[in-house]
């Protein structure tokens, strides 16, 4: 029997549903899914199975014009991603269509998509008119010619399943790259740093946007089969400390509540998870909090 195994890159702007067909696709949640765009910094890498394939996907930040360091970071990492991968898939927002960064990204497919198949993925198709669709799926692949076009919702699993069949059968022959039983290849304790993040981001909406970050930086077993999972939350300046921490701390007890029962339905058991707030003024500038990432911290010069 032939195995198949690659890496399959997803790009697109932030926001098109890159994280959320990663989770559909992998059938766990594995990348963080939330409404403010930008959330995706790691270049994590869900695990799917299908048939005698398996398909690793680098879940890639979103393409955008990059101000920050980190923009930077993140904007080379998407792009590596996709350069690096065996399949591309360009995922796109149905009601938003042929955007400037949709058309930014579609300037530099050429050069990326290369020598390898690209498919293109409508997403959120249940949000518009079939005849918009259609106008759509014309005018993106009179740009450029995808080897196949799929519809989608990632969100209710529409069409996902005939994605996943041609990216199964796209990829190179070969053994398989990880064991059976693996979905991610980011350590647990960053998957759960991330979750907590995800908390952090859907709480806080707009009065923090990207100047926080979390770490785990203590996990102990215990005997009784339970977690202890110590977390430290670092933000950019003081004043942000209060609105992390919340009136009398209800909103870091809040999130640490909505983080934990996350963490224990991925790991299928009890955690005990606390949480501290730090100041940490030049996080945004520290190298080893890039490589945390998976980002390259030279990237973000220039």
């Amino acid at each position: 029997m032939t195995t198949r195994a690659g890496f399959v890159a997803l790009i697109g702007e932030p926001n098109a549903g890159k994280s959320t067909l990663l989770n559909r696709m992998v059938g766990a949640k594995v990348s963080i899914v939330t409404h403010k765009v930008q959330t995706t910094r790691a270049r994590i890498r869900g695990v799917a199975l299908e048939g005698e394939s398996q398909i690793v996907f680098v879940d890639t930040p979103g393409l955008f014009k990059p101000r920050r360091r980190l923009d930077r970071a993140m904007v080379a990492a998407a792009w590596g991603g996709a350069a690096d991968a065996d399949v591309v898939v360009l995922l796109i927002e149905a009601h938003r269509g042929l955007t400037e960064g949709v058309a930014a990204i579609l300037e530099r497919l050429p050069e990326i998509g290369r020598g390898r198949p690209v498919a293109l993925a409508i997403n959120k198709i249940d949000r518009v008119k079939a005849e918009t669709l259609l106008a759509l799926s014309a005018k993106l692949n009179e740009a450029y010619a995808f080897d196949e076009t799929f519809m989608i919702s990632a969100e209710k699993g529409y069409g996902v399943d005939d994605l996943r069949r041609f990216l199964a059968g796209s990829l190179p022959e070969g053994p398989w790259l990880y064991p059976e039983d693996q979905i991610a290849d980011l350590p647990m304790r960053m998957i759960a740093a991330e979750m907590t993040r995800e908390k952090l981001t859907l709480r806080l909406h707009q009065e923090l946007p990207y100047q926080l970050t979390v770490e785990t930086e203590n996990w102990e077993e215990r005997k009784d089969g339970t977690a202890r999972i110590d977390q430290v939350v670092y933000v950019a300046r003081e004043g942000h400390k209060g609105i992390v921490l919340g009136h009398k701390g209800e909103t870091v007890k809040a999130v640490g509540q909505a983080a934990r029962v996350e963490i224990e339905e991925f790991l299928g058991r009890r955690v005990h998870l606390f949480l501290q707030v730090k100041v940490r003024e030049n996080w945004l500038e520290e190298s080893e909090r890039y490589s945390e990432m998976g980002l390259d911290f030279r990237d973000g010069d220039g």
